[in-house]
């Protein structure tokens, strides 16, 4: 399949340059269009990409403060100070989003409350093709180290990606396939980092070089660390007195390997079994015309990581220290041109195939379980051209997935899911009013395959046609002031984990059971925004309600219903039983930032900005969701110059008390970071020496929305060097 489209992808290099861009020039009597130098092409959006406030993950592009939904962009020198090793990590700082931390190398992101299914995490538009959305402790296949940008949409909008981007969408934006022609015929940039508290040394370097319109990329990158520092214990205090208790009690003679509770309880300073070593390497090129470009891509991506181990601190648990291999190969195809018509503008076209496998180690190397995923996914985006107040796009959406688990602790059968998406956005612009609706149809069918001799699995279909639709607006109270309100309706399938999971997962501790009668997941929303942007200050304010019916979560339930799961294949139940339910639940929130010029020091302008979100969720007849973040605050002061950048920040999180039956309390805490970026040639030049120290005083922090946070908390004291360059 990848050399299939590969193939593709050049045939259709070959053809488009000379239908769609060269078109213009063949029209009767015109002369051939001459090579133009490098400096006279660019990509169709290119310098509206340049643009902070300009949000690009959308068929037609906004800027930040029309968007009728809560975003944020992450970019230039926030974007380097934020830095991780995990898509979660390096966003767990922006208003709305936390992150799953199943250690410090399997962490996805938590928008408001929502995670896994709901939240799509997409590169340049398109998924990652892998299996992070099956469980926690597997790691995107997007490294981060590459991205120009990073944009998050949260709410309806983000619908346009699929109906499991409910929660939000991530899309990191790289250049892999190359958008523009170098100014000089030439791009070089890279990035290295020194992290103290797991010993990290990070490196990546790209490159793009012109041959007339033919633009050749390369990049590569490598990250390796150590076991993570941490500021105190592993265990929570509550954990450590449990492992305390059990180590009273003499071991059982007939145990070939009895577990030392006393020497769970007594782990601190460093994290075992979270080393790392991740590697990626990647191709492209793009032909890019006066009208039009096309590009293909390919990258590799390979990561060997251990999963915190979830320590046993009760009598009957068991304990284990895995590592998970990961390789993925992946091709992308990238096109668009500017039909010039009075009816359509522009046609984009965006598609990606991925293979994946990773392994699950044992200790001493044995496979123990084997995940594989091979993955499809296309979008054809028609602009239409604007008429008079009126704008929009609409298009369509593929995706297959093939979906496989084999071992034994394979908890999940052999799947295939194939959906087909039907969108449109619609734009009204009156000036101070601008008005938006978008609809989407989304027709998935999922299947189940049943392991030869286990009948434990569901074996057959499901069929869903889904609708989502929204409906809002905005008005300018002042030039620069804009309030808005958007009303959704959206309908998700459920997922073939939702649906046909019935089996033993040891890095979750769960037997996880789903439920193949399930019904489409629904909700009505209402969000209202506030936009303040003006000369020295900045504010964004996004508050949101959420009703859903046949909301799907998974819940701690008796441990005769997985045993009885189980029985047909005659397999014992050893792990606490969560099965997945569906009823009604209400999610609702608020976030907001902004930021305030308090004046001017020689050269420095001295910038103050805060942040802080809410969120609360229950279910009904089963109380608050489980694993739901806290309210938190962030602040930060900060002093810019030309070439020196200096900033402290605050954070605060509050303490979880609203807990599902089977969580436990989750404790507040204070974080205080600081750093210091130099720009030799200028804040615009693209290089930049950076030294920061996060969690300045070795604070026990741990995310709520963690399974591991009982056992695993976020990194101690970090003082992280990090040179960026770019010409």
């Amino acid at each position: 399949m990848i050399r299939t489209t590969m193939l593709a992808g050049v045939a259709l290099m070959a053809l488009v340059p000379v239908h769609a861009v060269a078109a213009p020039a063949a029209r009767a009597g015109a002369a051939p269009a001459p090579v133009a130098p490098p400096l006279a092409a660019a990509p169709i959006d290119a310098q509206e990409a340049s643009r902070e406030d300009i949000i690009i993950t959308a068929p037609v592009q906004r800027r930040e403060d029309e968007v009728l939904q809560g975003t944020s962009v992450l970019r230039g020198d926030a974007l380097t100070r934020s830095l991780r090793p995990t898509i979660g990590e390096t966003l767990a700082q922006l208003p709305g989003v936390s992150a799953t931390s199943f250690g410090p190398n399997s962490s996805r992101p938590v928008l408001r409350g929502l995670q896994g299914e709901r939240i799509r995490v997409l590169t340049d538009g398109i998924g990652s093709i892998d299996v992070s959305n099956t469980s926690v402790d597997h790691a995107v296949a997007i490294n981060p180290l590459l991205a120009d940008r990073i944009e998050v949409l949260r709410g309806p909008s983000a619908l346009l990606f699929g109906s499991s981007a409910l929660g939000g969408v991530v899309n990191v934006i790289d250049s892999r396939i190359p958008r523009a022609i170098p100014e000089n015929g030439f791009r070089l940039n890279g990035i290295g980092t020194y992290g103290s508290a797991a010993d990290e040394r990070t490196g990546q370097l790209a490159g793009d070089v012109a041959l007339g319109r033919l633009v050749l990329h390369a990049d590569g990158s490598y990250t390796a660390t150590s076991d993570l520092r941490i500021g105190g214990f592993a265990l929570t205090p509550a954990r450590r007195a449990e492992a305390l208790a059990s180590s009273l009690v003499p071991p059982d003679p007939a145990d070939p390997e009895p577990i030392d509770f006393a020497a769970n309880a007594a782990i601190r300073n460093r994290l075992p079994n979270t080393a790392s070593e991740t590697w990626t390497a990647g191709f492209g090129a793009s032909y890019i015309g006066d009208t039009g470009m096309i590009g293909i891509s390919y990258g590799h991506y390979d990561s060997l990581y251990g999963v915190p181990v979830r320590y046993a601190t009760q009598l009957g648990e068991g304990q284990e220290a895995p590592r998970i291999d990961i390789v993925q190969n992946r091709v992308d195809l990238r096109a668009e041109v500017e039909t010039g018509g009075e009816i359509l503008e522009r046609i984009k076209f965006r598609a990606g195939h991925a293979t994946y496998r990773h392994f699950e180690l044992e200790p001493d190397g044995e496979i123990a379980t084997r995940f594989f995923n091979n993955g499809l996914e296309g979008r054809l985006e028609i602009i239409q051209a604007k008429r008079g107040v009126w704008s929009g796009a609409s298009g369509v959406q593929f995706f297959n997935r093939q979906f496989n688990v084999d071992g034994e602790e394979a908890f999940l059968p052999r799947s295939e899911t194939n959906q087909t998406g039907l969108f449109t956005l619609q734009q009204l612009d009156f000036g101070r009013f601008k008005a938006e609706a978008g609809a989407r149809y989304e027709f998935t069918d999922l299947s189940a395959r049943t392991p030869d001799g286990d009948l434990r699995f569901f074996n057959g279909r499901r069929d869903f046609g889904a609708f989502s639709g929204s409906i809002g607006g905005s008005y300018g109270l002042t030039d620069n002031v804009r309030a808005g309100l958007n009303f959704s309706y959206t309908e998700r399938a459920p997922s073939a984990e939702e649906l046909f999971a019935n089996g033993g997962h040891p890095a979750t501790q769960a037997y996880e059971l789903g439920n193949p009668t399930f019904r489409l997941e629904r909700s009505v929303g209402i969000e209202a925004t506030l936009h303040a942007h003006g000369d020295g200050y900045s504010f964004d304010l996004a508050a949101y309600y959420n009703d859903f019916s046949n909301f799907i979560s998974e819940n701690q339930v008796d441990q005769a219903v997985c045993e009885a799961a189980a029985s047909p294949s005659g397999r014992d139940v050893d792990l606490p039983c969560f099965q997945f339910l569906q009823g009604d639940a209400r999610y609702y929130g608020v976030e907001a930032k902004g930021s305030l010029t308090l004046g001017q020091i020689a050269d420095f302008k001295i910038n103050a900005d805060l942040l802080g979100d809410y969120v609360r969720a229950d279910l009904d007849n089963l109380g608050p969701a489980p694993r739901i973040p806290p309210a938190r605050v962030l602040g930060g002061l900060e002093a810019q110059s030309d070439r020196i950048n200096g900033r402290v920040e605050v954070e605060h999180v509050f303490v979880q008390n609203r807990l599902a039956g089977f969580e436990t309390r989750t404790a507040d805490y204070t974080m205080v970071n600081a750093s210091i970026a130099f720009s030799p040639f200028g804040r615009d030049s693209g290089t930049t020496l950076l030294v920061s120290a996060n969690n300045l005083f070795d604070v026990d922090a741990r995310r709520h929305a963690s399974f591991l946070k009982d056992f695993a908390p976020l990194a101690g004291r970090d003082i992280r060097v990090t040179a960026r360059f770019g010409f």
